[in-house]
């Protein structure tokens, strides 16, 4: 079983909006998910694509390095989460000499692929 982590840090997309967009792909095949990431309308998408473009490159350069066997079909999205990052906090002038305060946020954007574990295909083959 073949496993591999990307992640993208300081990415400049408020979590929440990251989340909406990393719920999509949850649990699919890779390359299924990056076609949906490809022609998902939210500005989030972007980075998640690479994210998981780059997850699909880190299992095929772990799997060379242990002259293990990849199929890129073989590979799903086990676990993605997006946590909160630093917060760029910015001052913008307001009415009557006031300072409103604008929160900046930032994402850190982990996604895992891996093959589905041997067990798990024996059983699927069973049924």
């Amino acid at each position: 079983m073949v496993e591999s982590i990307a992640r993208a840090r300081h990415i400049r997309v408020t979590p929440q909006k990251a989340r909406r967009v990393v719920d999509l792909i949850r649990g699919k095949q890779a390359l299924e998910a990056l076609a949906i990431l490809k022609f998902a309308p939210q500005g989030a998408s972007e980075p998640v694509y690479k994210a998981v473009a780059s997850a699909i490159a880190n299992a095929r350069v772990k799997a060379d390095n242990d002259n293990e066997y990849l199929d890129e079909r073989d590979l799903y999205v086990s676990t993605v989460f997006v946590d909160e990052g630093a917060t760029l906090k910015r001052f913008r002038p307001r009415a009557q000499g006031r300072a409103g305060r604008i929160n900046k946020r930032t994402s850190h954007i982990t996604v895992v692929v891996s093959t589905p574990a041997v067990d798990a295909v024996e059983q699927e083959a069973a049924n």
